[in-house]
């Protein structure tokens, strides 16, 4: 028996399935960004598309999953519904797995902002009319409708009800 290293084999390159596989195993993705960002990587469409249909059917994507996790990754980092909503549409999905991520939150979003406020102002949040337009102004761009803004800038922090 020889101790000479055997020749190797030319590496063959992913499929698009494994590709897919890869993008996966580091986070969920929405089956409409994973099929662009096969395609940026030089996967053909169609290969691209059947890679994604094929883990959809195995259970390795799934777009209300996806949209759960982005949900809660989004409140966690004090972004509002609003917000949240339009960047799942922009995922690809539906009106119906929008609002069915949406409604599985159980988080509040009141706590969201009054938290997003405490973070920027303290824990006595904003207390002269500039600091308020200030915090009203960053929750808007945060994707917070107007009575959740109210109610996040006008806060009492010694009330146990906020």
């Amino acid at each position: 028996m020889s101790d000479a290293p055997r020749p190797r084999r030319p590496r063959q390159p992913p499929t698009a399935t494994q590709r897919a596989l890869g993008l996966l195993t580091r986070r969920e993705h929405s089956r409409r960004e994973l099929t662009r960002k096969l395609t940026a990587r030089g996967v053909e469409a169609e290969d691209a598309r059947a890679a994604v249909e094929r883990l959809a059917e195995a259970g390795w994507q799934d777009d209300a999953r996806f949209a759960e996790s982005l949900v809660r990754s989004r409140a966690g980092s004090g972004y509002g519904p609003l917000h949240i909503r339009a960047e799942l549409g922009m995922h690809g999905l539906d009106r119906e797995a929008v609002e069915a991520a949406m409604a599985g939150f159980e988080g509040d979003w009141d706590e969201v902002a009054r938290d997003l406020v405490r973070r920027r102002f303290g824990e006595s949040g904003p207390r002269d009319p500039n600091q308020r337009r200030k915090a009203a102004e960053l929750l808007m761009r945060r994707g917070f409708d107007g009575g959740r803004i109210r109610a996040a800038t006008r806060f009492d922090p010694d009330d146990p009800d906020g």
